[in-house]
């Protein structure tokens, strides 16, 4: 006998109208949209190539930021050079075979076993080699490959958080190559800003200004000899109507960025113009500005992004809140991105546009159409044959698909999930395999029948003699999904989840549905033998 249970009924039967409520809102005009409960108004996520929008793809500049750690390694050695009193001709970052390398010259033999030890303290990464009084260091490949798969990495999750703070749905963002990251924006038709957003490294450092030289206005973009002085270097500020002053400021940071925790657009009350607000973390980066502007109070300052000056004020009191207030001539506009790109975080390295492509929403439209028309003809398909090849138990099973695509629709929109067009191939599988499993179960019943078995005997052994079969087969489609979401990428990911979602509700429907609604018939065919 075949026993399914009133709750379990019941319950299949509430399922079902929720999912239909769920996936209401994705198929209703705006109007009917607008009117609904905010927990309902949500729907299927579209990928870019059905709802249209941007595509954007960056290089990462690796090369640039293995120079400026090189140069660090530079800056470290001159130190640790002059603290032995240790004598060289030069020292200089050469392009050598191995690839960027330090070159040192020395006076001295004597010296190259210790300088030796100098530079593998620095950096235990270096490899060392030497050639008369010449000593070249070069980082491993084995680091720079390492180096710069975590420069990829960082670089993609600021993109993604900077992204998110411009309220884009859905972006998807993946690595492409060794320093290629891949950017698609659903629903942004031009790029521009976001571009402008992604390309700030947005690299905000504190250094102190040099009183022994003095600041060079320049009107107009005038050629303009700037004085040279070690550990000093010159950077402009922009004071509008062509005015840049540029200011000495000493090398040495004495604070970074990355100590911040917040980043606020604000009116400073004194000017009435627009300031950005910044708060420092509760301890490293609050003892720092603390110590800070004790160092430099009442002397000049400078607060440097991406090597232009922001401001270069006087610091008039001690910061011992770890909060500090950045003014210039901001715009609402500037303020506010400016924000953004501080909350967002520091960009490890520059980002270059190397390609840059809009896909229309006419296209997205023709995709959704075309998508639609497979879906539906494959329903049709697979309607008729049930039907033809199973009588009223195929139509059953076509009851039970169209309650599959609803739920699996209203799923997509719970989880959020994007729905992409190898997404749509994935429904159209779905369609075919949520019947298989009731291919399975009637031919079983159609064996126990041949056998001589009452109908009602051989309606419960073919669901039970089926079942592991049908579980094993889904389970492997479910493992092959899971794998194809973990190492695929963008439009993989979204046929995946489409896969692995129908295949679990196909599961459901089968054994929870289909079976109720066989159940109900049977009973309602005055069959005793049928316990409900």
């Amino acid at each position: 006998m075949i026993i399914v249970s009133r709750f379990r009924i019941v319950s299949t039967i509430l399922i079902c109208l929720l999912g239909l409520i769920f996936a209401l809102p994705s198929v209703i005009n705006q109007k009917s949209f607008d009117k609904l409960p905010s927990f309902l108004q949500h729907t299927v996520n579209l990928g870019l190539e059905l709802r249209g929008g941007s595509h954007i793809q960056l290089e990462v500049d690796i090369k640039s930021v293995e120079k400026e750690h090189q140069e660090g390694i530079l800056d470290e050695a001159r130190k640790q050079l002059r603290k032995q009193n240790i004598r060289y001709g030069r020292i200089s970052i050469q392009e050598t075979e191995k690839g960027l390398s330090i070159v040192l010259s020395l006076k001295n033999e004597q010296d190259i076993s210790v300088v030796r030890k100098i530079l593998s303290k620095i950096e235990k990464e270096l490899e060392i080699s030497e050639q008369g009084l010449n000593v070249t260091a070069t980082i491993s490949k084995a680091f720079l490959e390492n180096f710069a798969k975590r420069i990829v990495d960082e670089s993609i999750e600021v993109i993604r958080h900077r992204i998110d703070e411009t309220g884009t749905k859905e972006p998807t963002i993946l690595r492409q190559g060794n320093d290629r990251i891949t950017v698609q924006l659903p629903g942004v038709e031009d790029p521009a800003e976001i571009k402008r957003l992604l390309g700030k490294t947005a690299i905000l450092t504190f250094h102190g200004v040099d009183e022994e030289l003095e600041s060079i206005p320049v009107k107009n973009g005038a050629h303009v000899h700037l004085p040279s002085k070690p550990g000093v270097m010159y950077l402009p500020e922009e004071k509008g109507d062509g005015l840049i002053i540029y200011v000495p400021i000493k090398k040495q940071i004495s604070l970074t960025g990355k100590s911040l925790v917040d980043a606020q657009m604000n009116i400073d009350p004194q000017s009435g113009l627009p300031c950005v607000s910044i708060k420092f973390d509760s301890i490293e980066g609050t003892r720092k500005i603390a110590e800070l502007s004790a160092k430099y109070l009442h002397k000049q300052f400078a607060m440097v992004l991406d090597g232009k000056v922001l401001s270069a004020p006087v610091f008039q009191a001690v910061l011992n809140n770890g909060s500090a207030q950045i003014t210039g001539s901001f715009t609402m506009q500037e303020a506010t991105e400016l924000a953004l790109l501080l909350r967002a975080g520091s960009l490890p390295a520059p980002l270059n546009v190397v390609e840059e492509r809009s896909v229309g929403p006419s296209l997205g439209a023709d995709s959704i159409s075309d998508g639609k028309n497979a879906t539906i003809f494959a329903f049709c398909l697979v309607s008729i044959f049930m039907i033809l090849s199973y009588g009223i138990f195929g139509f059953f099973s076509v009851i039970s698909l169209s309650c599959n695509i609803t739920l699996l629709f209203a799923g997509l929109t719970l989880l959020g999930a994007t729905l992409t067009l190898p997404g749509i191939a994935g429904i159209a599988l779905t369609i075919g395999m949520a019947v298989d499993s009731n291919v399975l179960i009637y031919e079983r019943i159609r064996e126990e029948v041949r056998a001589g078995i009452r109908a009602t005997h051989a309606i419960a052994r073919g669901y039970k003699m089926a079942m592991m079969t049908i579980l094993d087969s889904n389970l492997t489609t479910l493992v092959g999904s899971i794998v194809l979401y973990e190492f695929g990428s963008g439009p993989i990911k979204g046929f995946a989840v489409t896969l692995a979602l129908g295949t679990v509700i196909s599961l459901f429907t089968t054994f929870s549905l289909t079976k109720s609604i066989i159940a109900i018939w049977m009973k309602r065919s005055k069959n005793k033998e049928i316990v409900v």
